[in-house]
C-alpha cells in the first residue's frame, strides 16, 4: 500500500467515526434530558445523557486548557508517527480510529464545553462512540507496533 492510500484510508475512517459519533450524540441530546437515561436492556445497558468535561473516567475534570494541550500533543505525535510509518499494515486503521475519536470528542468540548457520554454498563463509567474508536485504535496501534516489519 502506498503512503497516499494509507492517508486516504485513515482520513475516511476518521471522518466516519466523527460522523457516527456526532450523530449519536445529537440524538441523545435531542431525545434524552441531561441527567436522565433510557434503559435498553434492563440491568445491563442504559443510555444516559451524561456530560464529561474531563478525559477518560472524568479524569482532569475542569482542567479545560490542559486537556486541550494534552490532546493536541497526542494528535501531533500520532500524525508524526503515521507520516513516518504510513505503509505499515493496519497503521491507517489505528490512526483513523484514534484521530476520529479525538476529533469527535474535541468537537463536543468546543461546541458544548463537555463531551456527551451515552452508553452505560453496570460498574463502568458512561462512554460514547468516540471513546470506543479510541479504545479500538489503541488496541490496533499496539498490534501495529508489536508486529514485526517485513524483511526486505
Amino acid at each position: 500500500m502506498t503512503a497516499r492510500t494509507a492517508w486516504l484510508r485513515a482520513g475516511l475512517v476518521a471522518a466516519a467515526v466523527v460522523v457516527v459519533d456526532q450523530v449519536c450524540k445529537q440524538l441523545v441530546r435531542d431525545n434524552i434530558a441531561r441527567g436522565d437515561h433510557e434503559t435498553v436492556i434492563s440491568g445491563v445497558v442504559k443510555l444516559p445523557h451524561d456530560s464529561n468535561n474531563g478525559v477518560a473516567f472524568s479524569t482532569f475534570s475542569g482542567a479545560g486548557w490542559i486537556i486541550g494541550v494534552f490532546i493536541a500533543v497526542a494528535v501531533v505525535g500520532l500524525l508524526v508517527y503515521f507520516a513516518r510509518h504510513a505503509t505499515r499494515p493496519l497503521a491507517w486503521l489505528a490512526v483513523g480510529l484514534l484521530l476520529g475519536g479525538a476529533l469527535g470528542n474535541a468537537l463536543d468540548r468546543i461546541a458544548n464545553g463537555a463531551v456527551t457520554d451515552f452508553v452505560k454498563f453496570p460498574h463502568w463509567p458512561a462512554f460514547n462512540v468516540a471513546d470506543i474508536a479510541i479504545t479500538f485504535g489503541v488496541i490496533v496501534l499496539i498490534f501495529v507496533l508489536e508486529r514485526r516489519a517485513p524483511d526486505g
